[in-house]
């Protein structure tokens, strides 16, 4: 993709959207350019003032692929929730920040990865994904010899729940079936 016509994808992002101005009014902007030093930044100047946009790839809950996910299911070192979503729509937008909130508050003792079921539409099939947003909790399956015989996954399925859910729920869910915790009462 050409420069120019990242600028204006860009600009245009950053206008119509809060997510670049947080804790600010919105900006109209008149320009944004792109700056080499940082990994993928750019400065942009408006009506109100100026600002940067550090669009750095910093997210806990990664992105993967079918073949990914399956390795991951197949070397275990953590519990894992998949949030299988699509680009289309909105309850998984609107999850996805409460996701990642919830993926930085449980770094390092969960993985949270996200799969999306548009480019994955096997992976989502063999998952039995019907609904959007779904959120699968796994953990690795305890009967060890099972799973060296091949009789059991290594994975076990520990809850799938449709539909969006806000960071504590997320997180409550986690803490009841990996660590222990008491059973959420209610889930938002």
């Amino acid at each position: 993709m050409a420069r120019s016509s990242l600028l204006l994808i860009v600009a245009a992002i950053a206008s119509s959207s809060s997510a670049f101005t947080l804790n600010r009014p919105p900006t109209a902007l008149t320009m944004c350019r792109f700056n080499p030093a940082g990994p993928c930044s750019f400065e942009c100047t408006g009506r109100r003032g100026s600002m940067a946009l550090n669009m750095a790839d910093d997210k806990k809950a990664a992105q993967v692929t079918g073949e990914e996910l399956e390795a991951m299911l197949q070397e275990w070192d953590q519990p894992l929730v998949v949030d299988a979503y699509a680009t289309w729509c909105g309850p998984c937008l609107l999850m996805a920040p409460e996701f990642e909130e919830a993926a930085r508050e449980l770094a390092g003792k969960v993985r949270f990865v996200k799969l999306d079921t548009d480019l994955e539409p096997q992976m989502a099939g063999r998952l039995g994904i019907m609904g959007l947003p779904t959120l699968l909790f796994l953990d690795k399956n305890n009967d060890t010899e099972a799973v060296e015989e091949g009789k059991a996954p290594v994975a076990v399925l520990k809850e799938r729940i449709e539909g969006a859910l806000r960071k504590k729920s997320i997180t409550d869910l986690c803490n009841y079936h990996f660590f222990g915790g008491p059973m959420p009462t209610q889930l938002s």
